[in-house]
């Protein structure tokens, strides 16, 4: 084993980095059998030097994240920070400076992957990234390396644990949305100012980062397109019972069916009770690979937390120093295909359209002209009066695949009917 140690300088000692820290200094010995070589911390950059951190030493502790990253004998650098800026000029001064980098920041990688990438082989560094999608789940580097002989056609997944916290309370308990949202955060589920996770920001970027390694294509956080959950009710649980489903919100990024083009996006849907993710409960992330020679796989486990996300991050960082004591690199980015990110009105998928209605004879014939005229073929209809004498019924419609501009032209159509007093709720069906 070689003596002298890997220099590791760390950005960020919030949640995430003080797990890091901690196992580095308690799992020493073992990380170093694994490695090769010994690692330790060179330094710490953190915003609050004056707040007391556990078993790190004064001394490493620094304000000057741009010194620290561009000292020469600093082997890799673990950036836990968030954000774009100042992480995006950190990573790269690290690159400049012979330091490879084991990053977590998925908004980062979401909108400037490519040049990061290019930094990276530039100044001929690792870049490495597991933590940045689904936590602890080992994930980022399956689809990079072990499936990089197959082509992957599908992933689809629960990548957010907060939403999906909110949402299986919702559907367990009956609890409405801003009830569940109040337990999550006093669990500690959810953030004091939710937006990134319940408006799928969070989940979007993870699936522009999912899809580009999927696709060996670049795919941009600007190409998913993103809907939130904040609209989901219980109403549309009882509806999803009815069909035999469950409300998730989901990432899916697909292959088109002739391969000339990929879609990545973000929405709530209803999936059947069969389907593995149905069953992902409480703030669990699993994500579901449909590949061609691999066939269907699954990837489940927790998908945030300190402890879990620097289990990722301590993953990639023995890898990163394996490959430094053996001067080579791993994977670097896969763009070949480049293939186009086609619109969310391109991709075939299914409705389940609740209308409120007239209750009056033609109303369903009329329902199913506007259906007709805009190409979409109807699978089921369910039609109930009200019992509050207010001479209305409400309509269900789920319908067969088509291209999702056809089923939004004929939702536009159905709001113009006079026969229709309003739109209780729209949802894709997924995972059938």
């Amino acid at each position: 084993m070689r003596t002298r140690p890997l220099k590791v300088a760390l950005l960020g000692c919030g949640v995430v980095g003080s797990e890091v820290a901690r196992i580095m200094t308690t799992h020493a010995d073992d990380l170093a059998a694994r490695i090769g070589a010994p690692v330790e911390l060179a330094g710490v950059a953190v915003r609050r030097p004056d707040k007391v951190r556990e078993g790190i030493p004064a001394e490493l502790i620094t304000t000057d994240a741009t010194a620290l990253v561009k000292r020469d004998d600093v082997d890799v650098v673990v950036e836990v920070i968030g954000g774009v800026e100042p992480a995006r000029t950190l990573i790269t001064t690290a690159f400049e400076h012979g330091a490879s980098v084991v990053s977590a920041n998925k908004a980062l990688l979401a909108q400037d992957g490519a040049n990061l990438y290019a930094a990276a082989e530039k100044h001929g560094q690792d870049l490495y990234y597991e933590a940045a999608v689904a936590g602890a789940i080992p994930l980022i580097r399956p689809l990079r390396e072990s499936l990089a002989g197959d082509k992957i056609n599908r992933v689809m997944g629960i990548v957010n644990g907060t939403t999906n916290f909110i949402l299986d309370k919702m559907d367990t308990s009956g609890a409405g949305y801003s009830e569940a949202l109040d337990e999550a955060t006093a669990l500690g589920y959810a953030e004091a100012d939710p937006t990134a996770d319940v408006e799928g920001f969070d989940a979007a970027a993870k699936a522009a980062i999912l899809a580009g390694i999927a696709f060996h294509t670049r795919v941009r956080l600007d190409d998913v397109y993103r809907e939130g959950m904040t609209e989901v009710t219980a109403a549309d649980f009882a509806s999803a019972r009815q069909m035999g489903c469950t409300i998730k919100l989901l990432a899916i990024c697909e292959r088109a069916a002739d391969g000339g083009s990929v879609t990545a996006r973000v929405h709530p849907a209803m999936i059947p009770l069969s389907h593995p993710l149905a069953s992902v409960r409480e703030a669990y992330n699993a994500v579901f690979v449909e590949a061609d020679a691999a066939g269907q796989l699954m990837f489940y486990g927790p998908g945030a937390g300190g402890a879990p996300t620097a289990s990722a991050v301590l993953g990639d960082l023995v890898a990163v120093c394996r490959n430094k004591l053996n001067e080579a690199n791993g994977p670097g980015e896969s763009a070949y295909t480049q293939l186009p990110v086609s619109s969310m009105g391109e991709v075939v998928t299914r409705y389940h359209i609740s209308l409120d209605v007239a209750d009056k004879p033609g109303v369903l014939a009329q329902v199913a002209t506007v259906f007709a005229e805009h190409g979409v073929s109807i699978d089921t209809v369910r039609q109930h009066v009200r019992q509050d004498g207010d001479g209305e019924a409400s309509l269900v419609v789920v319908t067969h695949r088509a291209p999702d501009a056809a089923l939004s032209g004929t939702v536009e159509a159905l709001r113009k009917l006079d026969t229709v007093r309003g739109v209780a709720s729209i949802m894709r069906v997924e995972g059938e």
